[in-house]
């Protein structure tokens, strides 16, 4: 072996035993998404509306994040996340946190606590009650099943600061439960003041507006302690007594975005994800072997090593970079699978390339010395665009979405370097040891002869109609046409034992007033039930379905909620994303190729290859969500490299073809890498399909989506980009 193939072999070598080193053991080394392990995703707004400083709002929204700490600290949930966004939101993400009732009790409850005299006099209270309410008197009413209307002061006399500690016991006669609080220095002699003057009194305890009790001072209470008893279930005593030991929040809360996983439906995201992944990686590696033959078993290698190297990367940003954590998530599963399609597409360049210079009459290792250098620059272009997609995908998405930008960015890297370097190696060394005399391929695709550029218009035509098609269904649907990412609403799925059909699950649910739910199940999974509402109504479905179903157990697999003010930036960055990329495309190739004619057509095709994809997708009853939106910036990335490959071939017959005009150069390019562009799509194809059989509903329109802008794709590098460089070049420049 020569020296230069040892070093390089040695480099290889070194590369796939870190990888090998960083993903090992794989579970320890991979954090997983709460897509696929459960938890809680939330965005909360902190109300900093009735503030008018800004330093106070600024330390509102510090308080509120500190708070949330010590609680959710205080609940022994581990790898949490608490971050601010903008100006007046928090990040709040919870592993492995399923009890989503009291998960949202803990961090909307604001907490402020007060103790109020009660006024006794039945005819204020009567006078309260018919809306008289008397001045310095506030008319409360106390938790409980009959609702006790009270007055008290309007003035409380003692509030949460004066509290150090707070648990829960239970009542030694009813053994219910109740909360034991314990007053700081101040506290306790206030209180003790606070009772010594009003023994005979009634005294409320509010919290957040509600009385949860008005027990009588029967005594002076000297020893710093008090407790808070009623109708409280463990549950509910739990979050109160964390709430008040962390303190209150210094404004209220709500909840404008959430995302719940149930454990369940992780699980089975996970085995979608494998399914896929290996599905997809077989159907590859037979079509390469049996196609490519030798060339085909190189080739099946490197993807192979491209898997190693893509866990090795997330292993070694894991290890050695722990501020920079890579999480894998259920789209990032999908990323994965669908690098192992891009990767391929650099293989077919090369193996065609080579192919080419066989039939031209060069010799083996003149043929495979050639195909990688003429097909080098075609690669990292195409490799270049898709990045960029991922790099705005990475920008603007947010939590699952960006665990698909990050494993499709290694993915892509992982590719260039196995498709390049790696085969190359495994190339020039069985030449070396001729052990290959001869490259044998399959040949589906000979030497066509077609004219592309006689049928534009017509093909013009009927894109101008199915894209109008499609838009005027976007528009016509209006906001049914999105999901709840962009149009806001409540998604809630469910799995129960025995199927439920669904027009006596839609009866329950209109009976019980809930009149705008879409109900929607699966033909492949009858026992799991969609519920999509505007309005969060989570606990009334929830509650109608154990009354109306009490013999049918279920469980709560996800919940997803998306506030209208959040689904409109939603909306807006994804449109930015789209906008950037395409811009980012524009420029890229048109300084590559030095010609932005060429490169405005480029992008034309994108846009046509992203309109079509998306009006198809709503017309087949779809609708669009951040994974759709995700899919279409990923053909914007792919669908343009057959574009590119094209423009190269043109650049290339054009230096050694000058008496042609730009059609007939056109024609000839597109003739010459035709094979290329099914094949590689073909392939590509292969995993998307994997993934939209195997991958589950959750990746099932992402899938559809890709399917139809990579055939898309193809369609427009043949029919779509000719016409409109011939249209926008009166000669050849």
């Amino acid at each position: 072996m020569s020296k230069n193939l040892r070093t390089r072999f040695l480099i290889i070598l070194g590369v796939i035993v870190a990888c090998v080193a960083f993903a090992w053991p794989i579970q320890k080394r991979i954090n997983l998404g709460l897509d696929l392990k459960g938890g809680m995703h939330l965005i909360l707004k902190v109300d900093t509306s009735k503030l008018a400083d800004k330093t106070k709002k600024e330390d509102a929204v510090l308080r509120a994040m500190e708070i949330l700490r010590n609680r959710i600290d205080s609940m022994g949930v581990g790898e949490t996340a608490i971050q601010r966004q903008g100006e007046d939101q928090i990040l709040v993400q919870l592993p492995g946190v399923t009890d989503r009732d009291r998960a949202v009790d803990m961090v909307k409850r604001v907490a402020h606590l007060e103790f109020r005299l009660v006024d006794n006099d039945p005819a204020k209270l009567k006078d309260a009650l018919a809306g008289k309410v008397p001045e310095g008197l506030e008319l409360k009413y106390a938790k409980g099943d009959n609702r006790e209307a009270i007055l008290v002061q309007a003035q409380a006399i003692l509030q949460g600061d004066a509290i150090s500690d707070a648990k829960v016991d239970f009542d030694s006669q009813s053994m219910l439960p109740k909360i034991s609080l314990a007053f700081n220095g101040k506290g306790t002699k206030d209180f003790a003041d606070l009772t010594s003057k009003h023994v005979g009194e009634r005294l409320a305890i509010v919290m957040d507006g509600e009385v949860l009790s008005a027990p009588n001072i029967r005594e002076a209470i000297m020893t710093g302690t008090a407790e808070i008893s009623g109708q409280f279930t463990y549950d509910e005593s739990f979050v109160l007594a964390l709430a008040l030991r962390s303190g209150s929040l210094p404004v209220p809360m709500y909840v404008e975005e959430e995302r719940t996983i149930g454990p369940l439906l992780g699980k089975d995201s996970i085995d979608a994800g494998i399914r896929a992944t290996v599905f997809g990686s077989l159907f590859v590696l037979a079509f390469m072997i049996i196609y490519y033959w030798i060339g085909g078993m190189i080739a099946s290698v490197a993807l192979i090593l491209n898997l190693v190297m893509i866990v090795g990367a997330m292993g070694f940003i894991n290890v050695m970079m722990p501020g920079s954590q890579v999480t894998l998530t259920l789209p990032g599963i999908a990323g994965i699978v669908l690098t192992l399609g891009m990767a391929v597409d650099a293989n077919v360049l090369i193996n065609e390339r080579i192919r080419e210079e066989l039939e031209n009459g060069r010799t083996l290792a003149a043929a495979v010395a050639s195909g990688y250098d003429r097909a080098l620059s075609a690669i990292i272009d195409s490799h270049v665009t898709s990045l960029i997609a991922s790099f705005l995908l990475f920008q603007f998405g947010s939590g699952p979405i960006k665990g698909f930008a990050i494993t499709l960015s290694i993915g892509l890297a992982a590719s260039l370097f196995t498709a390049v370097y790696i085969t190359r190696a495994m190339f020039d060394f069985l030449l070396e040891k001729r052990k290959l005399t001869t490259l044998k391929m399959m040949r589906l695709f000979k030497q066509t002869n077609i004219d592309f550029v006689k049928p534009m218009y017509f093909f013009l035509i009927i894109s101008a109609v199915i894209t109008a098609a499609g838009l005027f269904a976007i528009i016509s649907k209006k906001d049914m046409a999105y999901g709840i990412d962009f149009a806001g609403g409540q998604v809630q799925e469910y799995r129960f034992k025995q199927a439920v059909s669904a027009d006596s699950l839609r009866k329950a649910l209109k009976d019980a007033d809930i009149k705008d739910a879409v109900i929607q199940q699966f033909d492949k999974n009858p026992e799991d039930v969609i519920v999509r509402s505007s309005e969060d109504t989570y606990e009334k479905v929830v509650a109608i379905f154990k009354k109306e179903f009490k013999d049918n157990s279920f469980e709560t697999l996800r919940i997803e909620k998306v506030g209208p003010v959040v689904g409109k930036a939603l909306r807006e960055r994804a449109l930015w994303a789209i906008l950037l990329a395409l811009a980012s495309i524009l420029i890229y190739v048109g300084i590559r190729f030095k010609n932005f004619g060429f490169a405005a057509a480029g992008v034309a095709a994108l846009i046509h290859d992203i309109l079509m994809a998306l009006g198809l997708s709503v017309m087949m009853g779809r609708q669009i969500d951040l994974l759709v939106v995700t899919a279409l910036l990923t053909i914007a990335g792919y669908s343009v490299n057959d574009t590119i490959v094209v423009f190269d071939r043109v650049r290339e017959n054009a230096a050694k073809n000058r008496k042609l005009s730009l059609a007939e150069v056109i024609n000839l390019s597109i003739n010459q890498t035709l094979g290329r562009t099914v094949l590689s799509t073909f392939v590509t194809l292969l995993v998307v399909i994997a993934l939209f059989i195997f991958g589950g509903e959750v990746l099932n329109t992402f899938s559809l989506v890709l399917i139809i802008g990579f055939v898309c794709g193809v369609y427009s590098t043949m029919f779509i980009v000719t016409p409109l460089v011939l249209l926008s070049h009166k000669k050849w420049q």
